[in-house]
């Protein structure tokens, strides 16, 4: 299985902002100790899901508003 990289490495603080961000944003807490095993493929989904919206819609700001192809 291929491990996921980072094109730009230093985004991983970045990202991991956003991550406890969205989770927050719908109340999906993570465990203190730094173990979420127990996190729901549900939840884990959410999460995943709303960073990736997320980043598309900084793309397309960025991108001065350009529509995607769909």
């Amino acid at each position: 299985m291929a491990k996921n990289s980072l094109l730009v490495p230093q985004a991983s603080a970045a990202l991991d902002r956003l991550k406890f961000e969205v989770a927050s944003e719908l109340g999906i807490q993570f465990s203190q100790d730094g173990y979420n095993g127990d996190l729901t493929t549900y939840n884990a989904g959410k999460i995943g899901g709303s960073i990736t919206r997320r980043l598309v819609e900084i793309a397309e700001q960025s991108l001065g508003g350009a529509q995607t192809f769909r």
